[in-house]
C-alpha cells in the first residue's frame, strides 16, 4: 500500500519545515513549490528527497536562512549575489530582475553566485513564458562527473533548460542535463534500492555498473560523449568562472562538504519577444511549427511524436489528480523533521483516495 499526498497538502507541510527552520514564510513557500512541483512533473530526484539534506545545511550553518542578496547591473548585464540563501530563493530574484531587464530592454543577462542547488530550471522556465518571455537557464553544479577520457569527477551534471511559450500549444520546456541522466535520479534509486541501467554510471574504478551505490561512489557520464563533456564544461565557464562562483573543484557538494557553503553559479539570459514582432504572432508562429512536427510520420511503433515537456505536464495532470507517491525513507524524513517541529505529515494526505491499489 503506497500513500499518497495532496500536492498543496505537501507543499503546506514542506513550507512549514522550513519556516520552523528559520526561513521566511515568503520564500519557505518558494522552496516548498520548487519542491513540489518537481514531484508533479515527475522529476523525483529533484522533488521533497531534497527537503532533509536542504533543511540539514540550514540547520548546520551552512545556508543563510535570510541573508540580503545584493545586484549591480550594468546596462543588459546583472551580477547578482545570492548572499548563500536556498537556491530557490536565489534563483527566483534572479528570474525576477532577467524579467525586468528583458521587459526594459529587450534582453537580460543575470549571472549569479554564492547560491545553492535550486531544484528544476523547469520552475522558472514556467514562470517565464507565462510572462511571454524566452528564457535559457544554465547551472553548475559539484563534481560528479569525469571529463572524457577522465577517471574521476571533475565537472558537474550542469544543466541547460530553455522555455518558449506557444498560443494554444503547450510551451517549449527543455530542462536537461549534461549527463546521460540526472544524478537525482541514481541518488532515487539507491534509496529505493534499485539498479539502474548500463550506461548511467562508472565505479570508482571507471568500470560500468548497474549499482546505484557504487555509482554514487564512482562518476555519472556525459550525454553523447564528449559533446556532453563539452557543454558541461561551457556552462562551468559561464556560471562559475564569468560569475565570481565556484567552478569545477571549487563547487561544493552540499552531501559531503559540511565546512563551507556550495557556491553553485547560475545564469539566466532572457528574451522579451514583443521587442522581435507582436507576441501573438510569435505564439501562432510556434504553434504553426509545434503541430507540423507532430504531424510529421511516425518511425515505427511510435504513436505520437513529443515537444519537449509534454511529458511532464501530463505527469503534473495526473498527479495533482491522483496524489504524488513518496519513497518511504523520505516519508521517514519528512515525518521525523516534523516531529521536531510540531507538524503532521498525515495531514498532507490526499483525503480521497490516501492509498493505491
Amino acid at each position: 500500500m503506497i500513500r499518497r499526498y495532496d500536492w498543496q497538502k505537501l507543499a503546506q507541510y514542506c513550507a512549514g519545515l522550513f519556516t520552523a527552520a528559520g526561513v521566511p514564510r515568503e520564500h519557505a513557500d518558494i522552496i516548498a513549490e520548487s519542491l513540489v512541483q518537481a514531484d508533479l512533473r515527475g522529476i523525483d530526484s529533484h522533488g521533497v528527497v531534497r527537503a532533509d539534506i536542504y533543511l540539514k545545511r540550514l540547520e548546520a550553518g551552512m545556508m543563510n536562512a535570510d541573508g540580503q542578496m545584493f545586484a549591480r547591473t550594468t546596462g543588459t548585464v546583472t551580477l547578482l549575489d545570492g548572499n548563500n540563501n536556498p537556491g530557490a530563493v536565489v534563483g527566483t530574484r534572479a528570474l525576477e530582475l532577467a524579467l525586468e531587464g528583458a521587459k526594459r530592454n529587450g534582453s537580460a543577462v543575470v549571472g549569479v553566485k554564492r547560491s545553492n542547488h535550486f531544484g528544476t530550471c523547469a520552475y522558472y522556465l514556467l514562470k517565464a513564458v507565462q510572462r511571454d518571455t524566452i528564457m535559457i537557464i544554465m547551472s553548475n553544479a559539484s563534481q560528479t562527473m569525469p571529463p572524457t577520457g577522465g577517471l574521476r569527477p571533475f565537472i558537474g551534471t550542469n544543466p541547460l533548460a530553455v522555455g518558449v511559450p506557444a498560443g494554444r500549444r503547450l510551451p517549449f520546456i527543455l530542462d536537461m542535463a549534461t549527463s546521460v541522466v540526472a544524478r537525482g535520479k541514481i541518488i532515487v534509486a539507491a534509496q529505493k534500492g534499485e539498479s539502474i541501467p548500463p550506461g548511467w554510471a562508472i565505479d570508482k574504478y571507471g568500470n560500468p555498473t548497474t549499482d546505484a551505490n557504487a555509482a554514487l561512489e564512482g562518476s555519472v557520464l556525459p550525454m553523447a560523449g564528449a559533446k556532453g563533456y563539452g557543454i558541461s564544461l561551457f556552462i562551468d565557464l559561464l556560471c562559475g568562472v564569468l560569475t565570481g562562483a565556484g567552478f569545477g573543484r571549487y563547487v561544493n557538494n552540499m552531501y559531503e562538504n559540511w565546512d563551507e557553503p556550495q557556491n553553485v553559479g547560475h545564469m539566466f539570459i532572457a528574451f522579451d519577444i514583443g521587442k522581435f514582432m507582436p507576441t501573438e504572432l510569435f505564439k501562432e508562429r510556434v504553434d504553426r511549427y509545434i503541430e507540423e512536427i507532430k504531424a510529421e510520420p511516425r518511425a515505427p511503433g511510435v504513436s505520437e511524436i513529443l515537444i519537449p515537456g509534454e511529458l511532464e505536464h501530463r505527469k503534473t495532470l495526473e498527479r495533482k489528480s491522483h496524489g504524488i507517491a513518496l519513497p518511504a525513507s523520505v516519508e521517514t524524513e519528512l515525518q521525523g523533521w516534523g516531529e521536531r517541529f510540531g507538524l503532521d505529515l498525515s495531514s498532507a494526505l490526499l483525503e480521497e483516495s490516501p492509498y493505491s491499489r
